[in-house]
């Protein structure tokens, strides 16, 4: 069974930023013009809602596989334009690139904050 740890603000509030770029990243395609591309749409949609939902997710309890979901879909999101071809489109690329480099980066640091918490006298 998974172990269910107490959560700081500052943790919280990474998650919070998780749910903002998930759903950025799962509209992105209607704000960036990138709808007509199947692959970079449809992996931004997809990738962006599971990034939204599992930070949610982490918000109502924590699970550390939530976090290391959320690297590997940021790392994901890095290299999908290279991956399903469309570096052409750089608006799509961009927003991808940028948006997984941060959902990556949150989630190692709250990754390293799991493993490097010191021990609650509580």
């Amino acid at each position: 069974m998974p172990q269910m740890m107490t959560r700081e603000t500052k943790e919280s509030a990474i998650d919070v930023i998780n749910v903002v770029l998930g759903v950025a990243l799962a509209l992105s395609p209607w704000a960036f013009g990138f709808t007509h591309d199947v692959a970079a749409a449809w992996n931004a949609w997809i990738v962006g809602a599971i990034i939204a939902l599992i930070a949610i997710g982490t918000l109502v309890a924590f699970a550390e596989w939530e976090e290391w979901a959320n690297l590997i879909l940021g790392l994901w999101a890095i290299i999908a334009p290279f991956m399903l071809g469309f570096t052409g489109m750089v608006s799509a690329s961009r927003v991808h690139m940028v948006i997984g480099v941060i959902v990556a980066v949150l989630a190692a640091v709250e990754l390293w904050w799991a493993h490097h918490r010191p021990l609650s006298t509580a």
